[in-house]
């Protein structure tokens, strides 16, 4: 394993354990974003993660067009 690929694991680690956001992993890693999305679609780790407040968010939104 080289010293990239190393960091690059790592770094997905962190990301998949929540507690690095996308884009600084991929400029930790030195990649570009496409580059970091599928070092983790390789790894089966998911890009986004919508949380229920991110539900609700886009159900309130559905209903305000509906209405207008």
């Amino acid at each position: 394993m080289t010293e990239r690929e190393a960091l690059t694991e790592f770094v997905c680690r962190l990301l998949d354990s929540e507690k690095l956001p996308l884009w600084p992993a991929a400029k930790l890693a030195g990649l570009s974003r496409p580059e970091m999305e599928d070092e983790l679609r390789r790894r089966g780790i998911a890009t986004y993660r919508p949380t229920i407040e991110n539900l609700f968010n886009d159900v309130a939104v559905i209903e305000r067009l509906r209405e207008g």
